[in-house]
């Protein structure tokens, strides 16, 4: 820390010694592991993308890169769970796409409505391509270009927001405001963790979903509320009375 490192990377290589240590233990070589403590990190998630910069984003992107996106946008997939996407993942019949594993090692299902369901069906038309000798053929990938896999885009990412003239994003972020647009929309917080694959709740927190216009909705709300309330004990006397003589005259 002296020398200017960061916490989370200081984390990093401190979980690298102790996964050593443990391989050690393991292959017999040590009768114990050491207790090493982490440094606590303050990493909640701090970017988001509100819907009309999304959209101002996505339409400076080229293909696929744009569709690629727009399915993080909408689902809350990691990067590396969409770019390497399959067809034999995709069960159109279904409207499902079935991912077998994940970073946090389980697989999960995502139902395939409106945008998402679009999304594919455009990919799908696309999944045949032309060659130089005049033949097609037919990309195994759902997100390709002329049928070889996306490696880097971080150049037309970049180029994308200078056009755009916002603020630069990270591709991250359009998972954290997946989350927060399912909790906006008052999905449930267990099914909004199915979606975007969040195996625990606390790393699910760490996306920090709320923003400042969130915070000034919620003070307005509580305003509103507390004005409906008596200003007074005579009249709160006046609110308690009214239903006990009605009561009484009935």
């Amino acid at each position: 820390m002296k020398a200017g490192k960061a916490r989370a990377t200081i984390n990093r290589e401190i979980g690298a010694l102790k996964q050593a240590f443990n391989l050690a233990r393991k292959q017999g070589s040590l009768s114990r592991v050491p207790s090493i403590a982490l440094l606590r990190e303050d990493n909640a998630r701090q970017g988001f993308f509100e819907h009309v910069d999304f959209e101002k984003v996505v339409t400076q992107l080229p293909e696929p890169i744009n569709d690629i996106a727009r399915f993080g946008y909408l689902s809350g997939w990691r990067r590396g769970e969409i770019v390497p996407l399959r067809w034999d993942a995709v069960d159109r019949n279904a409207r499902e796409v079935r991912l077998r594993t994940s970073k946090n090692g389980v697989g999960r299902v995502l139902s395939l409505h409106g945008e998402l369901w679009s999304l594919i069906e455009r990919r799908w038309a696309a999944r045949i391509v032309e060659q130089e000798d005049g033949t097609t053929k037919i990309s195994e990938l759902v997100f390709h270009r002329e049928g070889e896999a996306v490696v880097d885009f971080r150049n037309a990412w970049n180029e994308a927001f200078k056009a755009a003239k916002i603020g630069r994003r990270l591709f991250h972020d359009l998972r954290r405001t997946a989350v927060r647009n399912m909790i906006r929309a008052s999905v449930p917080q267990s099914v909004a963790m199915a979606i975007s694959g969040h195996k625990t709740v606390s790393m699910f927190m760490r996306y920090n979903i709320t923003s400042d216009a969130d915070k000034v909705e919620a003070l307005r709300k509580t305003a509103e509320h507390l004005a409906s309330k008596p200003k007074s004990e005579q009249e709160h006397a006046n609110i308690t009375e009214m239903p006990e003589r009605e009561a009484a005259r009935s």
